[in-house]
């Protein structure tokens, strides 16, 4: 069994220069493991990513601001979207970064060997993932930067989308992703030539003024958050998983809240302080 999981994660990657770099890493990366899964026979479980589904479509989902964030009318639903989140089917017509391409061409690549060659593969489509030992920055690991910044000092943004910070995401902890990894890779048989959304859901969904007054309480530190309203043009203002296809396969759903989360990661922060205060300062 391989756990295809190496990758460039960071959405911006490609956008300022190191396009080869991304692709090589991402793509012909992805080609190499699966060739090497192939020629020992094993089975194949592929961690892609939300960022596969395409921008403007996601932009223009009808969110409404609320005071602490965007939020989806419960009575709204379209193709592959509800209140419940972001579903396998919605459209992929249209750009979604060079990270996101590189992920979504693996993908393909996947579906091809699988066809062809017999491979068993199942692909995850991740969202946000967390927790201890994730080295979070600006682009990737918001969790785990937002709690360090609040404990150790720094600076933080509201960065895009009027720089309210209103934009939400749902949150896996890794541990969670860890348990569902282990049902597939028992039932592979079952689960091979499937594509499935993988994350926190709207249970565990969270904004990023949510997650600064879940941190205030934590520390009794109030930061003060610069604003910057521009839009990078790689973001998106709102990604919830909706993990009904998941859990219908496998039984599998998240067990960590945002809370719980959030004391795991405020754990490793205040016992490892040495080693990583420097790093996410």
């Amino acid at each position: 069994m391989l756990v295809e999981c190496s990758a460039e994660p960071s959405v911006q990657a490609g956008l300022y220069g190191g396009e080869r770099y991304l692709i090589n890493t991402n793509l012909v990366g992805a080609i190499n493991c699966l060739d090497h899964a192939r020629r020992h026979d094993a089975a194949v479980i592929f961690l892609s990513t939300s960022r596969i589904y395409p921008i403007a479509p996601l932009r223009a989902l009808p969110l409404v601001p609320t005071e602490t964030r965007f939020v989806i009318p419960a009575a709204d639903a379209g193709p592959g979207w509800s209140a419940c989140g972001i579903t396998e089917n919605f459209p992929l017509d249209g750009s979604r970064s060079l990270y996101g391409a590189t992920k979504l061409c693996a993908e393909l690549i996947i579906s091809e060997y699988v066809a062809l060659y017999g491979l068993r593969a199942v692909i995850n489509r991740c969202g946000v993932l967390t927790g201890p030992w994730q080295m979070g920055k600006v682009d990737q690991g918001f969790v785990v930067l937002w709690a360090a910044r609040h404990l150790f000092g720094g600076a933080l943004s509201y960065n895009g989308f009027g720089g309210a910070g209103l934009q939400v995401r749902d949150v896996l902890h890794v541990e969670d992703l860890c348990r569902l990894i282990h049902k597939q890779v028992a039932g592979i048989t079952s689960y091979s030539g499937k594509i499935y959304n993988v994350g926190g859901g709207a249970d565990c969904s969270v904004s990023l003024v949510e997650l600064t007054e879940a941190c205030v309480r934590r520390t009794g530190q109030n930061l003060v958050i610069s604003s910057q309203p521009q839009t990078n043009p790689v973001d998106v203002p709102y990604y919830v998983t909706d993990n009904t296809a998941v859990t219908a396969a496998t039984g599998w759903r998240p067990g960590l809240s945002i809370a719980a989360i959030l004391d795991d990661i405020f754990g490793w922060l205040d016992e490892h302080r040495e080693e990583v205060e420097a790093i996410l300062k």
